[in-house]
């Protein structure tokens, strides 16, 4: 049996077997928590750098099918998994995960104690790991891990943004939500399937890809919007040409604070248009209205995190994938904070007090994750309408 291992650059290793592509690779290590969606996981631009534990024992099950994708293609460094089902599983598949991740070169491992190595994380605090197939010793593959570029000052968002300017969606057909129900309300594809009819389109945004997400995309579609998507170097200048009614600010890999060429932009648009940022958009506006970010312990990977909104006392489940967070001691008194995680209180909604800006730091648009917090994308559609009054 082939064995495969991961170092850390503390020097805990844990062995396993390889699966997915053969080799050495390396990266932040991390964990996310959700049950289901590994796909979703493995394709987000947040990931960009990242080798992603997965804390559900089992994962594989359903394989991999091209509907899943969250972007063109993978990003995450590396996988580690309790144990790879060796059976996919569902009507909608079309292969296996072995097989997807051989197919874009990315290393796992299973076998592993995935819960030995959360607890660990969560002691001791993100580090940089090591995986590796080949026959290399196990303090040579430790010297590997903490030879690895730190997340602290990296910009990933370069590698994940688009190259240039393009409308989603222009023939409405990959934003139409699937669903069992056929009948009023509903169109049938040529293949059988049935999708929710789209709504008219209401307003015409920009959206900046600092690492977006497909669901993004369509779920802004379906609650009445055409986007645009700019790359991310895109100057307000040229924004503000293209008279939106309003620009939403995407998430996206790495560290916030080594971004200043995309704060300096975005504080050319605050008080200009109405804006929506989040994640990496939200902790960019953090820096645009002149705070500070800090670095989380074991970051916020999931989807279980408990959110609670300070102007209705309500609590939402949320998807989360961070590793940073704005300091809300930093953030001036123009800025209100919104909600916060009642897990370590920690800053995960603001919006400006004059201005038509609001952010948080979690995932509306789930996948995976859960529903919850759908509500913003409504939100920012009366923030636009509000604005234009």
């Amino acid at each position: 049996m082939k064995q495969a291992l991961i170092a850390l650059e503390d020097g805990r290793i844990f062995y396993g077997e390889p699966f997915g592509a053969a080799g050495t690779t390396v990266g932040e290590i991390c964990f996310n928590t959700t049950m289901t969606g590994y796909q979703e996981v493995l394709t987000d631009p947040s990931y960009r750098g990242q080798i992603v534990t997965m804390t559900y024992p089992l994962i594989g099950n359903y394989g991999v099918n091209e509907l899943d994708d969250e972007s063109v293609h993978p990003h995450v460094r590396g996988f580690v998994v309790g144990e790879l089902s060796s059976v996919a599983s569902n009507w909608r598949a079309s292969g296996s995960l072995d097989d997807y991740l051989k197919r874009w070169n990315i290393s796992a491992i299973q076998g592993v104690d995935t819960r030995a190595l959360t607890k660990h994380l969560r002691t001791r605090g993100a580090m940089n790991a090591c995986i590796t197939t080949e026959s290399l010793g196990s303090s040579e593959v430790v010297q590997l891990a903490k030879n690895a570029p730190a997340m602290i000052g990296s910009d990933y968002v370069k590698e994940v943004t688009t190259k240039g300017i393009f409308e989603w969606d222009p023939m409405d057909e990959l934003s139409r939500e699937w669903t069992l129900v056929k009948g009023g309300g509903t169109d049938v594809a040529a293949d059988g399937q049935a999708y929710k009819k789209l709504p008219p389109v209401r307003h015409r945004i920009v959206a900046y890809d600092y690492g977006i997400k497909f669901n993004i995309l369509r779920r802004l579609r379906q609650h009445g919007f055409k986007v645009t998507v700019l790359p991310a170097t895109t100057t307000a200048e040229s924004v503000l040409g293209l008279k939106p009614d309003g620009v939403f600010l995407s998430p996206g890999p790495g560290d916030p604070g080594a971004l200043e060429y995309l704060h300096r932009e975005l504080k050319g648009l605050i008080g200009r248009c109405p804006i929506f940022g989040i994640c990496l958009g939200h902790q960019l506006l953090g820096f645009a209205y002149g705070g500070k970010r800090t670095k989380l312990k074991f970051g916020h990977r999931g989807g279980n995190q408990p959110v609670k909104d300070l102007t209705t006392g309500k609590i939402s489940i949320t998807a989360q994938n961070h590793g940073f967070a704005i300091d809300a001691e930093s953030l001036p008194g123009d800025v209100e904070v919104t909600h916060i995680n009642l897990n370590d209180g920690t800053l995960e909604g603001m919006r400006h007090r004059s201005h038509p800006v609001f952010s948080v730091q979690y995932h509306p648009e789930a996948a995976p994750g859960p529903h919850d917090a759908t509500y913003f994308f409504d939100e920012f559609s009366k923030l636009i309408e509000d604005s234009k009054r």
